[in-house]
C-alpha cells in the first residue's frame, strides 16, 4: 500500500471545508507549496465548490481564480485542475497543469476528452449522481456499486472513443457526490469491485459530511474520521488520495504502510 497523495487547493470563497482561506492567488500558491513539503504528490487546484447546493461560476470568474495558481505552482508540483469546463481545462494545461478532474466525467463538456487526448493530459472521471446544487437531495441506488462501477465503465468507453489513451484515465467513485451515508460505507467497504475496471482508483473522503454523520462533528473537526477512511481505502486498493491535510495523511499511510508491510 503506497497510495499517492493529492493536495486540494481551493480557490474559491464558498467551498465546504476552507473557502475563502486561499481566494488570493499568493496565498493558494504558498498553500499548495506548503502541501508539497508536507508530501503531496498532485496539487488539484479548483476554482468553483462542488459543495452540495453549491452555485455555479462564470467560465471568466474561474478562470480568474485559478489560472495564476497553476502558473505558479506547475513548475514545483504535478498539478491537476479541478473542472468540468473547457475554456477552463484548456487554460490551465496552457498554464501548466497536466490532469484535469472532471467531476461530471465529461458530461458537461465531452470536448474535454478530445483536449486530453490532444494534449496527452491525464482525466479523472467521477461518479455524480445529478449535479452540485441538488445532489443530496434524495440520492436512490439499488446497488451503489454496481451502478457507479457501470458508470464509470461507460464514461472510460467514452473518453477512449474521445482519443484519450486508457492508461491516462484514473476513476473517482465520488464519495459524497449524490450519496447517502450508507452508499458511500458500502463504496468504501467494496472498493475492491471498482478495481475491476482496471484503471487506478482516486478516493477523496477528506473532511466530508458522512464523517460528521456518523459522529456529529463539524467539519473543522473531521481529521480522524478522514484518516481512518483514507487508510482503509488505501488498504482495499485506492491508488491516489484527495486530502486536505496532506501531513496527517503522509505519516497515516507510511505507518500503515509499514505495518502491511
Amino acid at each position: 500500500m503506497n497510495p499517492k497523495l493529492m493536495g486540494v487547493v481551493n480557490v474559491t470563497p464558498d467551498s465546504f471545508s476552507d473557502g475563502g482561506r486561499y481566494l488570493d492567488p499568493n496565498a493558494a500558491v504558498a498553500h499548495g507549496l506548503e502541501l508539497v513539503k508536507q508530501g503531496a504528490d498532485i496539487l488539484d487546484v479548483g476554482g468553483e465548490s462542488t459543495r452540495p447546493g453549491a452555485e455555479e461560476v462564470s467560465v471568466e470568474e474561474e478562470m480568474a481564480r485559478v489560472l495564476p495558481v497553476v502558473e505558479g505552482l506547475a513548475g514545483s508540483a504535478t498539478v491537476s485542475i479541478d473542472t468540468s469546463k473547457l475554456a477552463v481545462a484548456e487554460g490551465a494545461l496552457d498554464a501548466g497543469a497536466s490532469i484535469v478532474n472532471d467531476v461530471t466525467a465529461l458530461r458537461r463538456d465531452p470536448e474535454i476528452g478530445a483536449l486530453c487526448a490532444e494534449r496527452g493530459a491525464g482525466l479523472v472521471l467521477m461518479h455524480m449522481q445529478g449535479e452540485p446544487r441538488t445532489m443530496q437531495d434524495e440520492p436512490s441506488y439499488a446497488d451503489v456499486v454496481a451502478e457507479v462501477k457501470a458508470f464509470l465503465a461507460e464514461r472510460v468507453e467514452a473518453a477512449v472513443g474521445a482519443g484519450v489513451a486508457a492508461e491516462r484515465i484514473w476513476l473517482d467513485p465520488g464519495i459524497g457526490f449524490g450519496k447517502g451515508l450508507e452508499h458511500n460505507l458500502e463504496l468504501l467497504r467494496r472498493l475492491g469491485e471498482l478495481r475491476e475496471l482496471g484503471r487506478p482508483l482516486v478516493v477523496g473522503v477528506s473532511r466530508k459530511s458522512f464523517i460528521g454523520k456518523i459522529d456529529g462533528s463539524p467539519v473543522e473537526a473531521r481529521l480522524g474520521g478522514t484518516i481512518a477512511g483514507s487508510i482503509y481505502a488505501a488498504a482495499e486498493g485506492a491508488d491516489v488520495l484527495r486530502v486536505h491535510d496532506v501531513a496527517e495523511a503522509a505519516q497515516a499511510a507510511k505507518v500503515a504502510n509499514a505495518i502491511l508491510g
